[in-house]
């Protein structure tokens, strides 16, 4: 009986550490998603902000495909 107490113990603490760990890893790319958000929305901004686009060249006005 105190075998399988003990053995019980030594789960329950690996247990543990593993949800600790994987709570860092969900926090840490929770993190990271906010900051890819935000880096997002900057350059969102800066697309809506930007000048239109120039007008497409006409087909004489085209620069070859090897240039």
């Amino acid at each position: 009986m105190e075998h399988r107490l003990v053995e019980l113990e030594v789960r329950l603490n690996l247990a543990e550490e593993l949800v600790e760990a994987l709570n860092l890893t969900v926090y840490r790319q929770q993190q990271q998603i906010d900051l890819l958000q935000q880096q997002l929305r900057h350059l969102y901004r800066q697309m809506q902000e930007a000048p239109p686009a120039l007008e497409k060249r006409s087909a004489d006005e085209e620069i070859p495909p090897h240039y």
